[in-house]
């Protein structure tokens, strides 16, 4: 292909879109910025190509860009990375995650940025008693609204900056303390009808896994970005929460697994639904 055919497809829909997906398989993180300059186009161009791309499932829409599926699909990306992706979108999900809290609970948070998020929005909350395995969400949490904190022994990984190891505490006597919560607020890395709750980690898998079999009332927490994929490690079927907490409505297949499984969906556009009955 000569220079002059390569400008010209450059400049069509279809092969700009496969030159766009390409580079950003071989960059791995991408901005919208960056491609508008690099394609010759406009940033409204480059969005709505990155949401047909996202749509397709060649790559994955975040807040300000794309990153490439390989670059999910790889092992843990660090926390400081992950902070930065989907931002407004976790800031949504933790404001409806955080109006499940009831002052005076006791309520069991797993580590992950979603649920940092959702630390972060107790501020309104008082008298509650936390319990992770995150070394984020104990400074996170407003000291108005916390009774008692507790963090959860182990290995610390210190690319999530929590610690995996058993879901318990040891008595003066040695012996386990049995434990229980009011509510678990569960971040997990991906979500589908067919595989449920996943995440990369397998260690962190049991752990979650465990959490969710000690609370009376579970959330799962996922952005979009999450929808129909699956991680190395299943936490769970969808059935076991009682609510799925994100920032947009689920593709029809999830959404019509969550309503079989008797799971409440809460978003944005959920909420609003139900001020607006009232």
């Amino acid at each position: 292909m000569t220079l002059d055919e390569e400008d010209r497809q450059r400049r069509l829909p279809a092969g700009r879109k496969a030159q766009l997906a390409a580079y950003v398989a071989e960059a791995g993180q991408v901005t919208v910025t960056a491609l508008a300059e690099r394609f010759g186009v406009s940033i409204d161009t480059i969005r709505r190509d990155l949401d047909q791309l996202s749509a397709d499932g060649v790559l994955v829409r975040t807040y300000g860009g794309a990153v490439s599926q390989s670059t999910l699909s790889r092992v843990d990306r660090a926390v400081d990375v992950r902070l930065k992706m989907e931002e407004r979108e976790k800031e949504k999900i933790a404001a409806l995650a955080a109006s499940l809290v009831d002052d005076g609970s006791i309520v069991m948070i797993n580590g992950g940025t979603t649920t940092l998020a959702v630390a972060r929005n107790l501020r309104n909350h008082r008298d509650l008693t936390v319990v992770t395995n995150s070394l984020l969400v104990p400074p996170a949490l407003p000291p108005s609204a916390v009774r008692d904190v507790y963090l959860f022994g182990g290995a610390v990984r210190t690319l999530t900056l929590a610690t995996v190891g058993p879901v318990s505490f040891r008595g003066s006597d040695g012996s386990d303390l049995d434990i229980s919560c009011d509510l678990a607020l569960i971040g997990v890395g991906a979500v589908s009808a067919a595989a449920g709750y996943t995440t990369s980690n397998l260690a962190e898998a049991a752990m979650m896994r465990e959490m969710i079999s000690r609370a009376g009332r579970v959330a799962i927490l996922a952005d979009s970005s999450k929808f129909g994929r699956r991680l190395f490690a299943q936490v769970s079927e969808l059935g076991v929460a009682d609510y799925f907490v994100t920032d947009a409505t689920p593709p029809a297949d999830l959404l019509d697994a969550l309503k079989e499984n008797e799971v409440e969906l809460i978003t944005p556009e959920t909420l609003e639904g139900a001020q607006d009955l009232q």
